[in-house]
């Protein structure tokens, strides 16, 4: 075989490696969706001792999020604000005494009553209180006894929960998320296939040179 023809023959290797790596990364592209069971917005509550009553039907399938209330004998909550999905259940988590959750603002047709008692019953250390938001909005709560202290609250109920990147710039990307296939160990494979082609055409061209029966361009 002559030097030209192996190395036309090698070039087109490294180009099929290529092209097949494309077409099995994006045959093993796979689409998924999934969703979140939804649950009605009623609350629930335990005490300490785990016993647990329920203002209706409880929390259901969805995604929880913690609160802790007075952490460490501090008048906050924490975290202060939070977004969520709708379906999301709420969980406040007492770390000290005599607080409550009040609400004080709530989108319309919501029905978010508090802790049961509320404003005038507090919990205790131990005391956990939790709540399905379904009704996107802004919901705005204080700790009663503490709101002259700063003890206030905000749960951002949105589609889609969180956001996340926010700013100017967001986070980095996934291709994948892009609609692009991604498959790293094909990617991989390409790269190593083509340094090894590479290598054998510096080698040919290094030890032999111009093979003397090629073909010329001016004959």
């Amino acid at each position: 075989m002559k030097r030209r023809d192996f190395l036309t023959a090698a070039t087109g290797v490294a180009g099929g490696a290529g092209a097949g790596t494309a077409a099995a990364a994006a045959q093993e592209t796979t689409t998924t969706s999934s969703g979140n069971a939804t649950a009605s917005g009623n609350t629930t509550t335990t005490a300490a001792n785990g016993t647990t009553t329920s203002g209706g039907a409880s929390g259901g399938g969805g995604p929880t999020k913690e609160v802790i209330v007075g952490p460490g004998g501090s008048l906050v909550f924490e975290p202060a604000e939070i977004t969520i999905a709708p379906g999301t259940t709420v969980k406040w988590v007492w770390e000290s005494d005599n607080h409550n959750v009040v609400p004080e603002s709530q989108p319309e047709g919501a029905n978010w009553e508090g802790t049961p008692g509320a404003p005038s019953k507090t919990y205790n250390t131990g005391y956990e209180y939790s709540h399905t938001f379904e009704t996107t909005g802004t919901y705005e709560y204080f700790c009663q006894p503490h709101k002259t202290a700063g003890m206030v609250g905000t749960v951002v109920v949105q589609e889609g929960g969180a956001q996340t990147g926010g700013g100017g710039g967001g986070g980095e990307a996934n291709p994948e998320h892009m609609g692009v296939p991604f498959q790293a160990h094909f990617v991989g494979l390409a790269t190593l296939l083509m340094m090894v082609v590479s290598l054998i055409y510096t080698f040919f061209l290094l030890k032999y040179g111009e093979s003397p029966h090629a073909s010329g361009s001016n004959r």
